[in-house]
């Protein structure tokens, strides 16, 4: 039986291919999955499952699939309760709080707040004590303060180009954010090996990278 794995689509799924490839992984078919969403690799050792990134969460915790690699900032604003095995140091971004310039936090009045993920946005300001109202905001988050929706935002960044190029600001900045790899409890005791072999390759390979990011950041050659 193939180790089933929940691997969010899109840029995370691009960004760990190559780590997973390092590791030994044969990712030649899910190179060329198409439109497929079930992806074996050629050695019969994987079944990768193509997801959005809040079901992955869900497949695992209903037993769906072995192990997840999600974003850490779905782990929390669903409460994860799986076992976080390893931080794959990719996709790595920032909460943020953003507003228009003339947005003032300290102004007397409730403030209202949009975000995609309001238990992260909620507990955030119960440690500033504030009390907020928040709105929760499917798509682009960044039109709530410009049309009158919001006073601010609570949203993840890269770069912080899409921010600039609306007019807004960042106020502060929250959590880090990065892909983790999760695994169903369940499964960490039935397929103990396979899933801990897993982890073993990836932490190899996500610490040389963290090593050669290093020596090119001090000028090592």
């Amino acid at each position: 039986m193939p180790l089933k794995i929940a691997l969010t689509k899109g840029r995370v799924e691009r960004q760990v291919l190559p780590l997973l490839e390092a590791a030994g992984i044969d990712c030649s078919l899910l190179k060329q999955k198409n439109r497929k969403l079930i992806i074996n690799t050629s050695d019969g050792n994987f079944q990768f499952i193509l997801a959005k990134g809040p079901d992955v969460t869900t497949y695992l915790n209903a037993g769906a699939v072995d192990v997840g690699i999600v974003g850490s900032d779905i782990l929390t604003e669903q409460r994860n309760q799986q076992a976080e095995l390893l931080d794959l140091q990719v996709g790595c971004c920032q909460f943020v709080l953003a507003s228009t310039n003339n947005f003032n936090l300290n102004q007397p009045g409730r403030k209202v707040i949009g975000t995609k993920y309001p238990l992260i946005t909620q507990r955030y300001f119960e440690t500033l004590g504030r009390d907020v109202e928040i709105i929760k905001i499917e798509g682009s988050v960044e039109l709530a303060p410009l049309i009158g929706l919001a006073d601010a935002i609570v949203d993840i960044t890269e770069t912080g180009s899409t921010l600039r190029e609306n007019n807004l600001y960042v106020y502060d900045y929250l959590d880090l954010v990065s892909t983790r790899l999760v695994a169903n409890r369940m499964s960490l005791k039935q397929h103990a090996a396979e899933i801990f072999t897993l982890v073993d390759q990836l932490a190899e390979v996500v610490q040389l990278t963290t090593d050669q990011r290093q020596n090119q950041g001090s000028g090592v050659k």
